[in-house]
């Protein structure tokens, strides 16, 4: 899609530091991580729009899609496409409250599969705190196991398999939805105090929703499951 300007005003300067701080954690995951961005417009003649960020987290031998919305002061055309999370990092201005949408980039197979707009049904709405200390005894269960493997027995593939067989648990505050939704929810910083969660499933995805962004993950290959390409509302 061709896109008629590249750079977007956002609706103030916490938007630009929110979304700094979200590539921020992406980049500690993967220094070469691309993202997927896609820009609406909103009602009345240009003002207002939305900029969907979709990511993605490796964790162990899996991985999940995280997505964070920003608000735009206006948008002149809707705007498709995969770019640097680096780039995209360096050219946003918190103090200006703008951002200047990088080149495009190849994109990673992932971002061509992202989850469906619609058909979201709920599982629950998991009390944050509860989750909160779930994670945090899954991780401390994750270092305590992988500090008693052998140095020589330590190997990434041993490693993955420990934080496989973890986070592949089911949250217990919400039915349906693994610990590692949970998990990336919490490395992304979405889980925050107070802040209310909401679990959905649609075909072979499942979702997390914070105020601050979604985890989304595909829990089996589905055929033509999640072939929807807008962003999440």
């Amino acid at each position: 899609m061709t896109v008629r300007t590249t750079r977007l005003d956002l609706a103030d300067r916490r938007e630009g530091a929110d979304l700094s701080a979200f590539l921020g954690r992406l980049l500690r995951f993967d220094r070469a991580a691309a993202v997927r961005l896609q820009a609406v417009p909103g009602t009345g003649g240009g003002t207002g729009g939305v900029l969907a960020v979709f990511g993605r987290l490796p964790l162990g031998r899996s991985a999940v899609l995280v997505v964070r919305t920003v608000r735009l002061a206006g948008l002149d055309a809707a705007a498709d496409l995969t770019v640097s999370a680096g780039q995209l990092l360096e050219s946003v201005d918190e103090e200006g409250a703008a951002l200047v949408l990088p080149a495009p980039v190849t994109g990673p197979s992932w971002a061509g599969l992202l989850p469906p707009r619609s058909g979201w049904q709920p599982l629950g709405q998991p009390p944050v705190d509860r989750v909160v200390g779930e994670v945090l005894a899954a991780v401390e269960e994750f270092k305590r196991r992988t500090a008693e493997v052998p140095d020589h027995h330590r190997t990434r593939q041993a490693v993955d398999a420990i934080a496989d067989e973890i986070w592949s648990r089911p949250l217990g505050t919400a039915e349906g939805l693994p610990l590692r939704a949970a998990h990336a929810a919490h490395a992304i910083g979405f889980l925050r105090p107070g802040a209310p969660l909401s679990a959905y499933r649609a075909g072979a995805w499942l979702r997390l929703d914070a105020p601050a962004g979604s985890v989304l993950l595909r829990t089996e290959a589905a055929p033509g499951a999640g072939l929807g390409l807008s962003p999440l509302r």
